[in-house]
């Protein structure tokens, strides 16, 4: 998988970056107002949006003495336009995902799957 694409989910999984992405949609923010809105020290802030940089969903750009954070969402839809993408790659198609590919094509036909299966319509049956 493209690392851009993993970097990018692995810093929007997290609750604070995901309010701070939300709020940036809305307007450009400064680490005190950040700090404020969310009612967390600056320092905690400034590493999420550290974080939310290195994927590039967030820029920055300085006004004086203050750096204000927006969202860059350019590049959030073309992380969205390569997630779409990466959905409708045929699996066989992507290098790292052969031995996936390989296993999901026998699923059918391997035991310990079936084992579970016939194992819960059992229980299933019992319970009734």
């Amino acid at each position: 998988m493209d690392k851009k694409l993993f970097k990018a989910f692995k810093a929007l999984g997290e609750p604070t970056r995901l309010k701070i992405v939300k709020m940036l949609s809305f307007q450009s923010m400064c680490v005190c107002e950040l700090s404020e809105v969310l009612d967390m020290l600056q320092p905690r802030v400034s590493q999420h949006l550290k974080i939310l940089k290195e994927a590039d969903l967030v820029r920055e750009s300085r006004e004086g003495y203050w750096v204000y954070y927006s969202l860059d969402k350019e590049k959030l839809h073309r992380l969205w336009q390569d997630f779409l993408a990466f959905l409708d790659t045929d699996l066989k198609n992507l290098p790292d995902f052969q031995l996936e590919y390989e296993r999901l094509a026998n699923i059918e036909n391997n035991e310990r799957v079936n084992r579970t299966k016939d194992n819960l319509r059992k229980k299933k049956n019992n319970a009734r």
